[in-house]
């Protein structure tokens, strides 16, 4: 008698796949590793403007409001490449989308390190911002569409793995770079200043992602929308075994239902303007992932810790430790989220970042201020980098990872990209939000009103999970 194994993936509840083995793991593992290059250049672009802020003020002579659109107007393109990334994807096809969102990435990098003004500098972000966000919405989107069901959590989440690595590396080039000239406003290499070639440092990864992606097949759920079943077979067969191929295509063919063509009707409750529940979930995920304030540590890492008295080398050497920790987390995460489930997850990180956001605020009231104005936090410093570095643990360990794992699985597939498009446009909304008040706050009612502001949405989170969130775990894209 053959062995049988049921496998909830892509498959039907009644197909019985003749053998895992007939998975082929290593290329379903690389094309989730090159997908996930969008994640790298996500991070990188998102945590290489936390060095370059100094020399932006310098070079572009602004002051804290205009400092602040600078850094967040990546944001607004981020908003807008999330909102037609979706649609884009549906129409185009995600290979065709994830191409074009790398060579956006490799203008931007460019630009963004030879602008002479700040309406320059804006339009070179901007332009980086629509790869951000349909990158953001795109690759654990593509990823679920490729995976397991049983290990889907756990590639989706080597987006996140991805999106920290770039920061990461964004955070050690920076302090590299100022290692090697001195300051962000210093000359480095051909007359250009340090700052500039922080940008340019990112051309490299961004060139690897447009070469890599042509060594990767179209989504099998994209051909089935567009009825192409000779080549959506061939695809699924090389991923699953041509045993598996036919049961699959048909139930994927099933769950888009008779229209081949995804509408905007499909977010909406029958015969009614309100939006499904699923969309509000959604939209609750990527609005609270960006309230509870991490992104502030991601773009002003820097500037926050000089603000309390670090040099800018040891508030850059900071971000480097900061982004040891969010890799660790990561890894904690892509190691457990397919045997715990998704809404563990997402309850734990929420109370560990409610306290250690509660505990930078009070680090923060301690504090006390210099002739110069400047922050000093004295015995309380260390008291800060701990919870901060605590806050920075437990958002990779949960909503970093967990929230783009879950709006890769909670959409059917007749609305998955519309879906996504919305909530990723909620996402960078807030997302902007968040970066755009940050310096006046800071300079309006300090850090600790800032942190309080995060603090509070953190608890609001707590109470999201435990009452709104349904645990996808193991759930068929098919079946949702």
């Amino acid at each position: 008698m053959e062995n049988t194994a049921t496998d909830p993936t892509l498959s039907g509840t009644s197909i019985q796949l003749k053998s895992i083995e007939n998975e082929n793991l290593l290329r379903i593992f690389f094309i989730a590793c090159v997908a996930a290059i969008g994640g790298f250049l996500f991070g990188f672009d998102s945590g290489v403007i936390n060095g370059t802020v100094d020399g932006l003020k310098g070079a572009f002579n602004s002051d804290s409001v205009v400092t602040g659109f600078n850094v967040a107007s990546m944001l607004l393109g981020c908003a807008i490449g999330a909102l037609i990334a979706g649609k884009s994807a549906d129409h185009f096809g995600r290979k065709k989308v994830l191409l074009a969102t790398a060579v956006l990435f490799i203008i931007s990098a460019w630009g963004s390190g030879i602008a002479g003004a700040s309406g320059e500098f804006i339009i070179y972000r901007l332009i980086g911002g629509l790869a951000v966000g349909a990158a953001s919405i795109l690759t654990p989107a593509y990823i679920s569409e490729i995976a397991p069901a049983r290990l889907r959590g756990t590639l989706t989440s080597i987006q996140q793995i991805a999106i920290i690595l770039g920061l990461f590396c964004s955070f050690l080039s920076n302090y590299s770079l100022v290692q090697i000239s001195g300051n962000s406003t210093e000359v480095l290499w051909s007359g250009f200043d340090t700052w500039r070639w922080m940008f340019w440092i990112e051309l490299v990864p961004a060139t690897i992602f447009l070469v890599t992606l042509f060594f990767i097949p179209e989504s099998p759920r994209y051909l089935a929308m567009k009825n192409k079943q000779q080549a959506g077979m061939k695809i699924l067969s090389q991923l699953f075994g041509a045993k598996n191929a036919k049961p699959m295509w048909e139930e994927i063919r099933q769950s888009l239902g008779n229209s081949e063509k995804t509408k905007i009707s499909n977010l909406f409750q029958a015969h009614s303007f309100k939006l499904k529940p699923v969309v509000y979930i959604a939209i609750g995920l990527a609005t609270l992932q960006q309230l509870v304030g991490i992104n502030v540590v991601f773009y002003y890492g820097a500037i926050l810790w000089q603000a309390v008295g670090f040099s800018e080398s040891n508030a850059l050497l900071i971000n480097i430790i900061s982004g040891v920790i969010s890799l660790v987390a990561c890894f904690i995460t892509l190691s457990l989220i397919d045997k715990l489930g998704r809404k563990p997850f997402l309850l734990i990180g929420s109370i560990g970042m409610t306290f250690s956001l509660i505990g930078l605020v009070v680090a923060f009231s301690n504090g006390t201020i210099d002739p110069q104005g400047q922050l000093q936090l004295g015995d309380w410093g260390f008291t800060a980098l701990v919870q901060a570095n605590l806050y920075v643990f437990f958002f990779n360990l949960s909503w970093g990872p967990v929230m783009w794992v879950m709006l890769g699985e909670i959409f059917p597939n007749n609305m998955r990209g519309l879906g996504l498009g919305l909530a990723g446009l909620a996402q960078w909304l807030a997302n902007f939000l968040v970066t755009m008040t940050f310096p006046i706050l800071l300079a309006g009612g300090g850090l600790a009103l800032a942190y309080s502001l995060y603090a509070f949405f953190a608890f609001i989170s707590v109470l999201f999970v435990i009452y709104l969130v349904t645990e996808t775990k193991g759930t068929k894209l098919e079946n949702v």
